[in-house]
């Protein structure tokens, strides 16, 4: 009978070196987790960015060529550093401007090309 009233101060108060470990490995992982998802949703970001703008370049060329349907905007995209045509007429000024936002957004590795064909207009962006 002596053990069944065995008093209580050989009880464990508090956490083991063990269970601080474990619950250490457990939130580690858990911020490691939530760092990585913060680091694909920044990448998503950006590169949602550089579509929106590329779609931006590309309705302001598609514009620019409805209002001024009788010029031929074929441009190749070869020339993007080069001044291109006469900023003097609008079809100049046009290209000029498609170049220069293509540039400024790109960077100088950035390309860009239109191609004519009838009624249907294709404008390709790269960078």
């Amino acid at each position: 009978m002596a053990h069944m009233f065995r008093s209580e101060k050989n009880r464990q108060t508090g956490m083991t070196l063990i269970e601080v470990l474990v619950a250490t490995l457990i939130l580690s992982g858990g911020l490691l987790g939530g760092a990585v998802a913060q680091l694909n949703a920044l990448k998503h970001t950006d590169s949602a960015m550089m579509s929106t703008q590329a779609n931006f370049i590309a309705y302001d060329m598609l514009d620019r060529i409805r209002a001024n349907a009788g010029a031929d905007y074929s441009f190749s995209g070869a020339d993007l550093q080069q001044g291109g045509a006469g900023p003097g007429s609008v079809l100049g000024q046009d290209l000029n401007d498609f170049k220069r936002n293509i540039l400024q957004f790109g960077g100088a590795s950035a390309k860009g090309a239109i191609a004519l064909s009838g009624q249907q207009v294709t404008i390709t962006l790269e960078w």
